[in-house]
């Protein structure tokens, strides 16, 4: 077996899904830091888990870069497709994730993550809905869960912007994000519905619905510090689509992997942290078993992920046409 060489072919079709790994693992140690404050405990990994996440964002966005100088077309056509579009908003999201990593650790780093986070976000969401909107080539087909990425970033926002004081800022972007999942949850369902399935390679990322309501809670309950009934709402609402997804379990074995598996982790991270916190709010152990058994679960899926991707780019099957 030939050790795998970056080409100039390889680094064309390089693409920008790749940064959902770092959502993934920055969801992993989130969780991960969560549940050691629950239960009182320090088990010594929240900085390893912060720098090999931290270390993956600056490789991908290293790579990324050299792309953007080398393969200016082949990044102009990621920015006009209407599946990839979507997974730009990664890269600000990533700032707004390890911004709630580090906020433990380094409050001043932390400010200045959400800072640029937020603000390339802002970016982000402005240009991809102008591109939905002016669109010449779009059809219902392109329509998948992945479109939800935008949204889900602007709903993080809260969840560093409250304790930082930008309480007025942070309602802005939380209201942008429930706004267009309510709007996108329409359609995707529509689309789902009555149109024919979502193709193989995209099946996974109907995980991404979870996410939605699910960091929608965690971000309302920094805005509104009580348990009211909004916030069940979109709890509940996130444990319902975790529900309806497990159930199909099967037909997700039995898909070839893609690099888009990577859509099973944040989502259920969110759901995982988002238990966590119900059970701050309730004191019911049900949320803190169900919370930390979830976040068992990702643990396995990251490190099978981590294996899997890692044997994909050695046997050069990522970063070529069609993917």
């Amino acid at each position: 077996m030939n050790v795998p060489i970056v080409t100039s072919s390889r680094l064309e079709n390089f693409p920008i899904s790749f940064f959902a790994m770092v959502m993934g693992m920055a969801g992993l140690t989130i969780g991960w830091e969560k549940a050691q404050h629950i239960l009182g405990l320090d088990l010594k990994i929240t900085p390893w888990l912060i720098g090999a996440t931290t270390l993956l964002f600056i490789l991908l966005a290293l790579i990324y870069g050299i792309k953007i100088a080398f393969c200016r077309q082949a990044v102009l056509a990621e920015l006009r497709h209407p599946v990839k579009l979507n997974f730009f908003p990664t890269i600000s999201i990533t700032p707004l994730l390890l911004s709630i990593a580090f906020q433990p650790l380094a409050p001043n780093l932390t400010r200045g993550l959400w800072l640029a986070g937020a603000s390339l976000h802002l970016a982000f969401t402005l240009y991809v809905v102008n591109v939905w909107m002016h669109h010449e080539h779009f059809k219902i087909q392109h329509m998948n869960p992945a479109w939800f990425i935008p949204a889900v970033g602007n709903v993080m926002v809260p969840v560093v912007g409250v304790p930082l004081g930008y309480v007025e800022v942070s309602w802005f972007f939380f209201s942008v994000g429930m706004l267009f999942w309510v709007m996108l949850m329409t359609i995707i369902l529509y689309r789902v519905l009555f149109h024919d399935p979502i193709d193989e390679r995209l099946m996974p990322t109907l995980f991404i619905l979870i996410a939605p309501p699910a960091v929608g809670f965690i971000a309302y309950s920094h805005l509104v510090p009580v348990l009211d009934p909004f916030a069940r709402v979109l709890y509940y609402g996130g444990l319902f689509m975790t529900l309806l997804l497990f159930t199909q379990a099967g037909r997700f074995l039995k898909l070839r992997f893609f690099l888009s598996w990577w859509a099973y982790s944040f989502p259920l991270a969110a759901i995982s942290i988002a238990s966590l916190v119900m059970f701050e709010r309730t004191g019911a152990d049900f949320y803190r078993y169900l919370g930390l058994g979830l976040l068992t679960l990702l643990t396995m899926i990251v490190a099978f992920l981590l294996v899997r991707t890692s044997i994909a780019v050695w046997r050069q099957a990522i970063c070529v046409p069609g993917h």
